[in-house]
């Protein structure tokens, strides 16, 4: 093609490249928005209910608290709430992979 041309299948091979990523990335928000993790404490006592966003929507005491420390219980929740973080990132990152897999960059590029 000589210089100054425009490769006008070029341009719209990009156009619908872009157009379905646009597409994905609101494949992934809305799964970000919607998917849930659910994670329990060590001892077992809590359990959290977290999107792959981050956001909590749920939180359970599973047992009886009348008996229990105050500590304890908000070490519980401190550690629920901590695996809660892990599980959101560790669901964010695999709908990632799974959404864009097609787009990721050739071995070595």
């Amino acid at each position: 093609m000589p210089r100054g041309e425009i490769d006008e299948v070029w341009i719209e091979e990009a156009v619908r490249r872009y157009r379905r990523i646009e597409s994905l990335q609101a494949e992934f928000d809305q799964a970000v928005s919607t998917v849930e993790v659910t994670v329990r404490s060590p001892d077992g006592l809590v359990e959290v209910v977290v999107t792959a966003g981050g956001r909590i929507t749920d939180v359970r005491f599973l047992g009886p608290l009348h008996a229990r420390n105050p500590r304890d219980v908000a070490g519980s929740v401190r550690a629920a709430v901590t695996a809660a973080a892990d599980a959101a990132e560790w669901a964010r990152e695999k709908l990632h992979n799974e959404t864009f897999a097609a787009y990721r960059p050739l071995a070595g590029a």
